[in-house]
């Protein structure tokens, strides 16, 4: 416990958390009291009112005041009997997760399947979500957005030239085998 609880049981230390908001409608109250008396001599000065006008100018606003910071609490209060039926006639949907680039899905996450169908995503642990994209061939498959360079390494083992002309027909046959199946892919 810190000293100040030891001090002060919690029913002070909530009232005490209000006192710097009371001081500043105290505060407030005190700006306006400052203002209409300041613009009822002002206009007295100007305008010539009797002392009678200006007395009742002044009492006149000063009520005005009290009214509006008696009525303040009323208003507040309505304010937010307002706001709480509407949040409790409208409540607000949680944010919704967007997956276009992809995710995962850590916790039980229900999504729609369509056709009124719903499924259920990480229920057994974190699970994937990977945007698909149709290739060239029409498969649809995982889709990568970056393009990293293929490196493709052939090792010939030849015991004289004329053997390695020979393996050059079957080298090419399969480099293009692969560059087939990498086009197929994108």
């Amino acid at each position: 416990m810190t000293e100040a609880n030891s001090i002060f049981n919690s029913d002070i230390l909530t009232e005490m958390q209000v006192v710097p908001e009371e001081l500043e409608r105290i505060k407030q109250l005190a700006d306006d009291v400052g203002k209409t008396l300041t613009n009822a001599f002002r206009a007295a000065a100007l305008e010539g009112k009797s002392l009678r006008n200006l007395l009742t100018d002044i009492g006149r606003s000063f009520a005005n005041i009290a009214l509006k910071a008696a009525l303040k609490p009323v208003g507040d209060l309505v304010s937010s009997l307002v706001q709480g039926v509407f949040a409790s006639t409208y409540p607000t949907p949680p944010p919704v997760p967007a997956f276009a680039k992809g995710g995962v899905v850590a916790s039980p996450t229900y999504f729609s399947m369509g056709a009124g169908q719903v499924g259920l995503a990480g229920e057994a642990g974190a699970e994937a979500i990977l945007p698909l994209a149709r290739g060239a061939d029409g498969r649809l498959g995982v889709s990568s957005n970056g393009r990293a360079a293929t490196t493709i390494n052939f090792n010939v083992t030849a015991k004289d030239a004329k053997s390695f002309v020979g393996a050059e027909a079957e080298i090419s046959a399969m480099l293009l085998r692969a560059v087939k199946r990498g086009t197929r892919s994108s």
